[in-house]
């Protein structure tokens, strides 16, 4: 895999700095990575890596070389592509690309295009062993996302009410997204939990309301402490991978322990993040209860999801 994302970089390096078309047996001459012993090889090297350019959100084209249009060539159309310099420097980059590897959004991995065309994707750094897995519906946070940072007004049900709601902040705390913001007609700033939400629509106009400039997102849920009827998972874990599930998990407890392995109480965030955050440790994690947070793993690991 270092090997496909070095060859990957440098092609792309290579078709945004050229300035022109090049044809395949010039990439192949050219950039670092194409010295397979056989046309063949290479042909099927190239198409897969063009079929990885283009599934990452790179714009690769084909245009006359020349202009008496008898070869053609591959290029990179700038303007369909880079984004404006944001003035990253090589530590913000680096922290960038750290963050897309590390976080998981219901156990999907993150889509580096983005990164790409910011510069910060670097063939050196690869995920680590430390992932957060922030859960749930991706489109939906999505949604609300651009609601806060567009400033448009959303509707949802929230225990059999309709809401309309001023959307200041989108958090994160205790394994659940939380809304922060008032309802319309009223200045009390309230947390709703996402996954609670019903019938969420988002209105078209934008700039709707005035964020107050006192709003810190960071201290909105100082308040909020994490559930006590929040459901916990038991994980019968094997000794030599216990510490890096308990680290991973603070909020843990060991309940029992014998010579192999060590009985865990895990909480449930989300049952999809759970489950997302166990498939890491392969057999060397059983699940004991509850039965159908078992009976989910199961399902999900036999494909019938």
């Amino acid at each position: 895999m270092q090997k496909v994302i070095e060859r990957i970089l440098n092609l792309l390096a290579f078709l945004l700095t050229v300035g022109r078309p090049v044809t395949a047996d010039e990439i192949r001459n050219t950039v670092q990575g194409y010295d397979q012993p056989s046309d063949e090889a290479f042909r099927r090297t190239f198409e897969r890596d063009k079929d990885l350019l283009r599934s990452l959100g790179v714009p690769l084209e084909l245009e006359y070389t020349d202009i008496w249009q008898v070869e053609l060539g591959y290029v990179v159309p700038s303007d369909d592509y880079v984004l404006d310099d944001p003035g990253l420097t090589d530590e913000e980059q680096s922290a960038l690309l750290f963050a897309a590897q590390a976080v998981r959004f219901g156990g999907q991995i993150t889509d580096m295009g983005a990164i790409f065309k910011l510069g910060g994707a670097s063939p050196t750094l690869t995920a680590g062993p430390i992932v957060a897995d922030l859960g749930y519906d991706l489109d939906l946070l999505g949604d609300l996302f651009g609601a806060v940072t567009q400033r448009r007004i959303v509707r949802f049900s929230y225990r059999d009410r309709g809401r309309t709601t001023l959307p200041y902040g989108l958090v994160h705390r205790f394994g659940h997204w939380y809304l922060i913001g008032p309802e319309q007609g009223d200045d009390t700033v309230k947390a709703f939990r996402v996954d609670r939400m019903v019938d969420l629509h988002t209105d078209d106009v934008a700039d709707a309301f005035e964020r107050p400039r006192t709003f810190d997102p960071r201290t909105a849920l100082a308040g909020v402490t994490q559930d006590p009827q929040q459901r916990t998972a038991r994980i019968r874990f094997d000794n030599d991978v216990v510490g890096v599930a308990i680290n991973r998990s603070r909020a843990s407890a060991i309940i029992e322990q014998d010579g192999a392995t060590t009985l865990v109480e895990v909480p449930i965030g989300s049952v999809q993040g759970l489950i997302s955050w166990l498939i890491g440790f392969d057999d060397r994690a059983l699940i004991e209860g509850p039965p159908d947070i078992r009976d989910a793993f199961l399902a999900f690991v036999e494909g019938d999801r």
